[in-house]
């Protein structure tokens, strides 16, 4: 019998008070995983998915921190770590797209704070996570880039670079780590039917757009990518590492070629 059970495995996931990472951080739970719930604004609604985790049986902690900053990073680790009694998986979830702007008239602060969040924060977390990982001699980071790792994205260009980098990041950390038992592999979503793009999906006209853009016609859900979470934290998943896992309905696979070129 074929089994996920991540039964005596402590995990944080990175923005989980909402939207994908709520859904992983409740599908870890689900699977038996302690998992530290974090959040840096909206306190309330972290406190919300611990509940929902302990209403289900499960055990779940909130702890808040600015994942752009070394020291506040470091923090989180420490007290995640010790009220866990350490960590086995790392989510790192967290990020923004920032303000659409061209080069030339979009301002440095919006690409500074985007790579910030979207780049530094994974590194920092991921730094402040290994030792208590080599200290067991096992341990999963996972990192959520997106399609822009691989397709430009027009006015978005700190977003595309910051999620590139975390892509050869997980790569090149992979390679650090894999003969102290850490794997380190990258989730690539496509298009997830969240509260923060319900502006595209709630109008036709741009679902119908988007839709287009998939091989499968339709967007994802939060629970598709979770799931993947999910089995890649697991031993099921125990040879996979070094890579990017696209979960995106075949949006890579470029649909409007498929009546030729």
């Amino acid at each position: 019998m074929i089994t996920l059970d991540l039964s005596g495995r402590r995990a944080l996931v990175t923005g989980a008070s909402g939207g994908l990472g709520q859904a992983m951080a409740e599908t870890l739970a689900q699977a038996g995983a302690q998992v530290a719930v974090h959040y840096r604004k909206g306190q309330a609604q972290a406190e919300a998915v611990v509940q929902a985790i302990k209403g289900r049986g499960g055990k779940a902690q909130a702890f808040a921190a600015d994942l752009s900053d070394l020291a506040a990073v470091e923090a989180l680790m420490h007290d995640a770590g010790a009220a866990l009694g350490g960590l086995d998986i790392l989510v790192n979830n967290a990020g923004l797209d920032g303000s659409r702007a061209e080069v030339g008239d979009d301002d440095p602060r919006h690409w500074q704070q985007v790579l910030a969040v979207d780049l530094l924060g994974p590194y920092y977390c991921a730094r402040a996570v290994l030792p208590y990982m080599a200290k067991a001699g096992r341990g999963v980071i996972i990192n959520i880039t997106s399609v822009h790792e691989f397709i430009p994205w027009e006015g978005y260009s700190a977003y595309t670079s910051a999620k590139a980098g975390l892509s050869m990041f997980t790569k090149t950390l992979a390679q650090e780590t894999a003969d102290k038992g850490i794997r380190v592999v990258a989730i690539a979503p496509g298009a997830i039917q969240t509260p923060i793009n319900q502006a595209v999906w709630g109008d036709p006209r741009s679902l119908k757009d988007l839709d287009e853009k998939i091989s499968m016609g339709r967007l994802g859900t939060p629970a598709e990518i979770a799931s993947v979470v999910a089995f890649l934290a697991s031993d099921l998943a125990s040879y996979i590492t070094g890579t990017t896992i696209a979960v995106d309905g075949g949006m890579l696979i470029y649909p409007e070629f498929r009546h030729g070129g």
